[in-house]
């Protein structure tokens, strides 16, 4: 007799924008490039909201603009692209999710669409923001008014326990403009000082400020002094915990520390994976024999690939691990072979979308 299943929620694989995108950008490239070629080399980049430099706007006509706009729109409006790599370097095109973990996942499909090789024509492609250092002695044009990215001052101060920087962003030209050219003005600085993977990495709360802090310091020294703050968060630890169970008995919890995002771009599934164990003390916690039969079960987990344990959660009889997993993997089918064979009851793996990992963040220190 056949067994029948309600159908796991997963995302999407390629979505045909993706594919749609790079059959245009195949014919359109030669005139992207004819553009580019029009005006003199500059290392202004050419954004997707045309805030850019004037010369660096006079770039692409306005028509390749929307066009360019139009196509990675369809692929989520809240996409962002960027041309850049000019002045005696490759040209690149980079679309990323502007350091938006729920677009993070996205940009990389459609990175790993994108032709390489000869096919690429020369050019580099990006799903996040690489650094740029070059731009932080340009001008930036946000609506009518043009920053000096020269007077950019950043306060930074190192939090010790989550391995993160906070920011103070200063411009003294800040108290001409809006609130959100002020965020505007400091976001594409960070990204373009240590990268938009590595702001979401290791930068934490960041703050604009009117006056500049003291002991502030240029954009340029960024990465210097994050390089100092992560060396102890560079590989993962487990961190422990405790606390009580709905019925009020005792539980534990295990959490990753620090796992990124960024490092796990196409695990857009969130997947809770439920053992059921029979050894307990009077807490009902697991003793032996569930706790050994519990660890040689995790590490099966730990070792699967295109997915990563976060959190493991104990206490009432049940063992609850998160992951999180590429949907387009084969993963869950690996899992369901898994939690078949487990011996202390009806193991159960449930999934959900969850590109943004939500479901983490209350586990978060």
């Amino acid at each position: 007799m056949g067994i029948f299943r309600r159908p796991r929620e997963t995302t999407s694989a390629v979505s045909p924008a993706i594919s749609e995108f790079w059959e245009w950008w195949a014919g359109a490239r030669p005139a992207v490039e004819a553009s580019l070629s029009a005006v003199p080399d500059t290392p202004e980049a050419l954004l997707s909201d045309g805030e850019a430099g004037a010369e660096a706007a006079s770039g692409l006509t306005a028509e390749i603009m929307e066009e360019l706009s139009r196509r990675v729109a369809r692929i989520h409006p809240d996409l962002q692209w960027e041309i850049g790599g000019m002045e005696g370097r490759a040209p690149a095109l980079t679309v990323s999710g502007g350091g938006d973990p729920e677009l993070r996942g996205l940009a990389e499909r459609w990175y790993r669409a994108a032709p390489d090789g000869d096919a690429a024509g020369g050019w580099d492609f990006h799903p996040a923001r690489p650094a740029d250092p070059e731009m932080l002695g340009q001008e930036l044009q946000l609506g009518d008014h043009d920053f000096d990215l020269e007077y950019v001052r950043f306060g930074m101060r190192a939090d010790q326990f989550r391995g993160r920087v906070d920011i103070t962003a200063y411009h003294p030209d800040f108290l001409f403009v809006s609130e959100e050219h002020q965020v505007a003005v400091a976001f594409h600085v960070l990204h373009w000082a240590l990268g938009e993977d590595d702001v979401a990495r290791w930068v934490g709360e960041v703050k604009i400020a009117s006056e500049e802090p003291v002991d502030s310091l240029p954009p340029a020294v960024l990465p210097m002094v994050v390089e100092q703050i992560v060396e102890d968060f560079r590989e993962p630890t487990w961190l422990s915990g405790e606390g009580r169970t709905p019925r009020g008995h005792p539980a534990q919890f295990g959490i990753r520390f620090p796992v990124h995002r960024q490092d796990h771009p196409l695990a857009d599934l969130h997947v809770e994976v439920s053992v059921p164990y029979q050894h307990a003390n009077p807490d009902r916690l697991p003793v032996e024999p569930s706790a050994s039969a519990l660890r040689k079960f995790e590490k099966k987990l730990d070792a699967l690939p295109d997915s990563v344990l976060v959190v493991r959660q104990t206490g009432d009889g049940l063992r609850v691990f998160h992951m999180y997993v590429d949907p387009d993997s084969g993963v869950l089918a690996e899992l369901d072979q898994l939690t078949a064979g487990w011996g202390e009851g009806k193991a159960k793996v449930a999934s959900t979308p969850d590109p943004g990992w939500r479901a983490l963040a209350p586990f978060q220190p």
